[in-house]
């Protein structure tokens, strides 16, 4: 088993990063193998419970009120069609149930109207996870008394490249709301996204932030960015398949006990660079046809390339 490490170097991560291609994803795979059942997949889904008119500039994103993506504005969800799309996330296999709403930091009002759904979901024996933006201390206590399991809050990129992707927050925003989630003793899901015109240098330090934290996150999604078009970010080149695949490699290394999960882009994703994913460590997937805004294999898809790989979805 490998010793969990919280002391990560800049130069050390880099040099995981350099490793033969053959090397680094052995190295990867026989750590997950010690951690996981390499044949086992979590499955999780994801609804944007509101939409759109997020104050914040986030460069890659359809959901600003910064860019002209042509997405409309939608309120909060009604709770009885949250949990009915929860009800039926379940039956498809789905063992954790998320939902995003698009704000910068939610008000106490909001997250009132969010917790009976959060307890509703708990009470079908699902994992609970939201996305609300930054909050409070206050706020990540009264969550955890909901029944909240996980909340996500991504790093999206490293700290260095950080203001070339958003200028109304900064990243220690980011790692604030991280410290208050686990204070309360919520799971902590956290992550990047890929694409958004780093360099391998910053995909060593955005892994580096959160591996370094107290205590490693419990889910660390990896997202290929899928450019929108309006977004100053729709026409950047995407890393190559060997640069996700070692990131997800390094991600499984470094955090060997955490979940990692093929977020956004899959759809551009063919089955081998899926296969050499779960190869390096990736353990966890987002299903269903949406993810927020942008599209996601469908359900039947990804059933087929489960079989076709020999995964599963149950323990």
């Amino acid at each position: 088993m490998s010793a969990l490490k919280y002391d990560w170097t800049q130069e050390q991560v880099n040099q995981l990063f350099a490793l033969p291609f053959n090397d680094l994803l052995f190295k990867a795979h026989t750590i997950h193998r010690d951690n996981f059942d390499p044949n086992y997949v979590q499955v999780s889904s994801l609804l944007n419970i509101k939409t759109g008119a997020c104050p914040e500039d986030c460069s890659y994103c359809s959901q600003s009120s910064k860019y002209d993506t042509g997405l409309e504005r939608e309120k909060l969800m009604e709770i009885d069609l949250v949990l009915k799309q929860a009800k039926t996330a379940k039956e498809q296999g789905a063992t954790r149930f998320c939902m995003g709403a698009a704000w910068r930091n939610p008000t106490d009002k909001s997250l009132d109207k969010v917790i009976p759904m959060i307890k509703g979901v708990k009470a079908m024996g699902m994992e609970t996870c939201v996305t609300l933006g930054m909050l409070t201390q206050e706020q990540a206590f009264t969550l955890k008394e909901a029944g909240l399991d996980y909340y996500n809050h991504n790093l999206d990129t490293s700290k260095e490249n950080y203001a070339n992707v958003i200028t109304t927050r900064n990243f220690q925003d980011r790692l604030d709301t991280l410290e208050s989630v686990q204070n309360a003793d919520i799971n902590v899901c956290s992550g990047g996204i890929l694409g958004l015109g780093e360099k391998q240098t910053d995909r060593a330090s955005m892994l580096i932030s959160l591996a370094n934290l107290d205590k490693h996150p419990g889910s660390v999604p990896i997202n290929l960015l899928v450019p929108i078009p309006g977004t100053p970010f729709e026409k950047v080149a995407p890393p190559s398949e060997s640069e996700f695949v070692r990131t997800i490699a390094v991600a499984r290394i470094m955090m060997p006990k955490s979940v990692v999960r093929l977020s956004a882009g899959r759809t551009d994703m063919g089955e081998a660079m899926q296969a050499l994913c779960f190869f390096a460590g990736a353990n966890s997937i987002f299903y269903g046809e949406q993810l927020l805004t942008t599209d996601n294999p469908d359900t039947g898809s990804d059933k087929a390339l489960f079989e076709t790989l020999g995964l599963n979805m149950k323990c």
